[in-house]
């Protein structure tokens, strides 16, 4: 999988990402490091969306990526209206996938995307729309607070989500992170579909996309 900066044309796949957490987490810095290896020890925090649009290729498939880093919300957009009267929460309702992050070493982080997975799947239809889960700042895995066998048992068996920890700070796992997360949207969208069969239908559904 390669991520560029590459214009793209509206024939291929959109997938538009939200990436979630409470403040100082490090999602931009894990978005950062993925489209354009870049990391600073300066915490700023996002105050507006920031959007970032790279180009992946997955299973000889290509995608254009619309990345929202989202700045922290109090709660999900229960409906159409909290979505257009808080900006903050503006487009998370029709993503194709969310990337809850939350710091390995702050339970209360954890705690935060607990909530805010529930208000997700309580307020929109998550059929075919994939939720992962990210422990960030593996760097400092000494200070965990909960255990990741912990963590990955409620993720995994519970939640039944894709669960991932990296550092953002090292450039560790993020671009296994975005990997997984890509083949199992790839895996939604095609399938075990014949190749002639899986073009055929890509072309038809990015003429019809809206976004």
């Amino acid at each position: 999988m390669a991520a560029s900066h590459l214009t793209l044309d509206s024939e291929l796949q959109k997938v538009k990402l939200a990436i979630l957490g409470a403040p100082g987490v490090g999602k931009t810095s894990i978005i950062q490091q993925f489209v354009c290896s870049h990391f600073t020890e300066d915490y700023e925090p996002t105050e507006s969306k920031q959007v970032y649009i790279p180009s992946v290729i997955i299973n000889d498939h290509l995608y254009e990526l619309k990345i929202i880093d989202s700045p922290y919300i109090p709660y999900f957009p229960v409906n159409s209206l909290y979505e257009w009267t808080d900006f903050r929460g503006y487009e998370l309702r029709s993503a194709t996938a969310y990337v809850l992050v939350y710091d390995i070493t702050s339970e209360e982080s954890f705690q935060y995307i607990k909530s805010l997975r529930e208000q997700i799947i309580e307020s929109r239809d998550m059929q075919d729309v994939p939720i992962f889960v990210v422990g960030n700042k593996h760097d400092q895995a000494e200070e965990r607070g909960m255990s990741r066998r912990e963590v990955a048992n409620v993720v995994k068996k519970q939640w039944k989500c894709g669960y991932v920890e990296c550092s953002a700070k090292y450039n560790w796992h993020i671009v296994l992170l975005f990997k997984e997360l890509m083949k199992t949207i790839d895996y939604i969208d095609y399938g075990h579909k014949p190749t002639a069969i899986r073009v055929q239908d890509a072309l038809r559904r990015n003429r019809c996309v809206i976004l």
